[in-house]
């Protein structure tokens, strides 16, 4: 919301993220529940010129920018190599914990996470399965088929049970400047009704 209110573009609201993150980290618990829940967020933030992917681990931090093609995150990291900026403490940090040596190619999502990326778009999980349901339809995505998408219990992208999907939302952002920015957002908890 922070970068939505402070920059015109997503590489600035990418800077405000990054920011702040830097300045306070990022914590508190994320159930209403007195059950203590964390994690670390992901962002996809776009206009209509770009699009960047922004994982976080703590205060640390790498962002991808999306240079065609679809792109998805959930519930895990997803930027493996191609990093195009980063905390600059990212990988100093890695190897100081024994993450990584400072000799082989720098994987942000496998120094910092337990995935297995060679799996990640083979396996069955909710990041897995979002990018088929993507790729499924590359090159013709409505904002319809997103909504779809997006609504899709089966796969996982639309939770049920102990984690529930409480919304979604699908924007429609045209390069042309006439044309105006479409924003499509749940009305509901569940966003198959």
């Amino acid at each position: 919301r922070l970068g939505l209110e402070r920059a015109d573009t997503a590489e600035k609201a990418l800077n405000v993220i990054v920011d702040l993150l830097e300045k306070y980290g990022q914590g508190g618990n994320c159930m209403e529940s007195k059950m203590a829940f964390t994690y670390h967020n992901s962002f996809l933030i776009a206009d209509r010129k770009e699009a960047w992917v922004l994982e976080t681990s703590g205060k640390y931090w790498a962002a991808e920018k999306v240079e065609g093609g679809v792109r998805n995150i959930s519930n895990q990291l997803s930027i493996t190599t191609k990093i195009d900026r980063e905390h600059p403490e990212l990988k100093e940090y890695a190897k100081s914990n024994g993450w990584w040596d400072g000799e082989k190619e720098f994987d942000f999502a496998a120094t910092y996470s337990y995935v297995n990326t060679a799996r990640m778009t083979t396996s069955g999980g909710r990041y897995c399965e979002g990018y088929k349901l993507l790729n499924k339809h590359k090159g013709s995505i409505t904002s319809e088929i997103m909504m779809e998408i997006l609504r899709d219990k089966e796969s996982g992208i639309n939770m049920e049970g102990g984690f529930m999907t409480t919304g979604s939302m699908v924007s429609v952002l045209p390069q042309q400047p006439n044309l105006p920015c479409v924003h499509f957002f749940t009305g509901t908890p569940d966003p198959a009704r």
